[in-house]
């Protein structure tokens, strides 16, 4: 599976976040909370979700009890209105690989192919940005036939 290398301007997004690391995974309380309540935020672009990871050093793969933050959030075209509870986050531009995936997002094998096999054999280093992921139309929770984006921050060797 071969990604498309493409230059991300800058995003404004706006969503909630949790602290959080592999083993204690909190992602379902943070879409648990944010669902509900995205409807609120009045100036979104699309339809598409944005879930974020958030590094404060350098992404080890294999350290499970890293903390990390991520988000569950949607673009907007401004910060002018952010609904109480919810935070203002700009996503930083830059060059990244985006791999589309189908499948379970519970499968972690395509993960172990983006940093255990892509990346070491590509002309690529992993920049320190945030990783994310596009749910957009074709996304569907739990299923097997479900779509999504992974982005994942890339500089040249």
């Amino acid at each position: 599976m071969e990604p498309r290398i493409t230059t991300l301007p800058e995003k404004k997004l706006v969503g909630k976040r949790l602290t959080m690391t592999l083993a204690n995974n909190k992602t379902p309380q943070l879409w648990q909370s944010f669902i509900p309540r995205r409807k609120e935020i009045l100036n979104s672009v699309s339809k598409d979700l944005y879930a974020l990871r958030l590094y404060d050093d350098p992404l080890d793969v294999g350290d499970f009890t890293k903390e990390f933050e991520k988000w569950a959030a949607v673009e907007v075209a401004d910060f002018d209105t952010i609904p109480d509870g919810m935070e203002a986050y700009t996503l930083q531009g830059g060059l990244y690989a985006v791999f589309d995936y189908k499948g379970l997002n519970t499968d972690t094998r395509i993960f172990h192919y983006i940093f255990g096999t892509w990346l070491p054999n590509s002309d690529y280093s992993l920049d320190h940005r945030a990783h994310f992921e596009v749910l957009g139309e074709k996304y569907k929770n739990g299923d097997p036939e479900s779509e999504e984006e992974i982005w994942v921050p890339i500089r040249l060797l």
